[in-house]
């Protein structure tokens, strides 16, 4: 029986990064609303100060600060109200010494005045004029000119994926059409004779299939445009056909289970068939997802990845292989990764890299209902903008005298079982020279 010659995890990334060519990232300008998701393809910069004006942050009047100077409840000063300002309208008087102009928040702030002084402390003395009971400092309640963005500065980066907050940045910038990555389209196939739809009733020694749904989801959740589904029986002839019309449309082709030894295992088979130069990566060192096989065809510019059928497994390896590749192909951060200390010993895989999952829970926290997980949504994540890098979320990570903020429980669970990832925030990645962790140990945990 042919043995697996299996790669590190590291190995068989840059392997798939020397593989695919830099040109099958394209582009294409999409419309600001039609972007939301994508990757920005291109640094943005600036060609205008955001905001383009002086404005308040504050309802009141724009002062001379010097105005203001020892003033109290009890001693105001008095200052000529000459106009007020309409939103969206430029002030048509210049503040002098011993006048104010009424502003409201947002609105611009006239010339020669350089502070705000909030309506709840003045007072509308007469018609034209108003007593300042606060003493306020040069800048005081202002958004100067380019405070948000400078002219010539780049806002947002090459790589940044575009949430709504960026979304929002574009259009104050005035950018509607952003050049963004066009998402690679993905056919899922699942192969297993074991395999009924979702929807159906297994029979004695089926399952339903969750990879389609499962992988097809992760596809998605990259940015990825899902092409096609297929479930197919364990027929070399059904499987290479499928493959063999995927690549036409499709930029990846995921084909889960059938990449082990076993008598029906095809996938290396195929894809060494259709494709050229074909399968660079038969086993990866990494526990789960052994079986992972890599390879790609020059003339349709197709990545070709074979996964475990194990639906955990499978997941775990697109998101740390195909996942992976993506962000490095783009210019995307690495996920954010925080912190913790492990609750217990956990014996690594020899020899292999362990992917460990893990629930979260803050240092302190009592076990039991409504105290124990920190779930995702209740973890501090950090902008897009400022994601610091892999590298320093490594070494944060590994400062052993750093405050305890998490704790790392492991979550285990047998092969092939998948509700261990919903009960998961993230995982540990184990070397695969060291013998395991030790309770207390820190680690770095990568989050969903």
């Amino acid at each position: 029986m042919k043995l697996l010659k299996v790669d590190t995890l590291n190995e068989a990334r840059e392997k798939l990064l020397a593989a695919v060519p830099q040109n099958l990232m394209k582009c294409e300008r999409k419309a600001l609303l039609q972007s939301l998701g994508c990757v920005l393809a291109e640094d943005l910069q600036s060609e205008e100060n955001i905001p383009g004006f002086r404005k308040s942050t504050v309802d009141g009047y724009a002062v001379r600060a010097s105005d203001t100077q020892g003033v109290t409840d009890s001693i105001p000063v008095f200052l000529d109200v000459i106009e007020e300002v309409a939103m969206g309208v430029a002030p048509k008087e210049s503040v002098k010494a011993g006048q104010a102009v009424y502003v409201p928040t947002g609105g611009m702030i006239p010339e020669g005045a350089d502070a705000m002084a909030m309506v709840e402390y003045c007072e509308k003395f007469d018609e034209r004029s108003i007593a300042v009971y606060e003493p306020v400092s040069a800048g005081r309640n202002i958004i100067t000119a380019g405070e948000d963005i400078k002219a010539g500065q780049v806002f947002l980066p090459r790589g940044c994926k575009l949430s709504p907050r960026e979304i929002g940045v574009l259009a104050s910038a005035g950018i509607h059409q952003p050049l963004v990555f066009k998402p690679w389209r993905v056919t899922v196939i699942s192969t297993g004779d074991e395999l009924v739809d979702a929807q159906a009733i297994p029979a004695s020694g089926q399952v339903r299939d969750i990879n389609t749904y499962s992988l097809s989801a992760a596809a998605s959740r990259q940015g990825f445009e899902v092409a096609g589904m297929e479930v197919l029986r364990d027929d070399a002839s059904l499987i290479e056909s499928a493959v063999r019309k995927a690549m036409q449309t499709s930029d990846l082709v995921v084909m889960s289970g059938g990449s082990s030894q076993g008598e029906k295992d095809y996938t290396a088979d195929v894809m060494d068939r259709l494709a050229d130069p074909g399968v660079f990566t038969h086993g990866i060192a990494l526990k789960p997802g052994k079986p992972t096989i890599l390879g790609y065809d020059e003339k349709t510019k197709t990545i070709l990845a074979g996964l475990p059928g194990h639906p955990a497994a499978a997941l775990l390896v697109f998101e740390l292989v195909i996942g992976w590749l993506y962000r490095k192909l783009t210019g995307q951060n690495e996920p954010v990764a925080v912190p913790a200390r492990i609750t217990e010993n956990v014996a690594a895989a020899g020899g292999k890299t362990t992917c460990l999952l893990v629930e979260l829970q803050r240092c302190g926290d009592l076990d039991g209902a409504g105290n124990r997980a920190v779930r995702n949504d209740a973890l501090v994540r950090t902008p897009s903008s400022f994601q610091t890098s892999a590298a320093d979320q490594k070494s944060a990570a590994l400062q052993n005298d750093a405050p305890c903020v998490y704790r790392a429980v492991p979550v285990f669970g047998k092969s092939g079982l998948m509700t261990t990832l919903t009960r998961a925030d993230g995982y540990v990645l184990i070397d695969m020279d060291a013998e395991g962790l030790t309770e207390g140990q820190q680690v770095s945990v990568t989050l969903f």
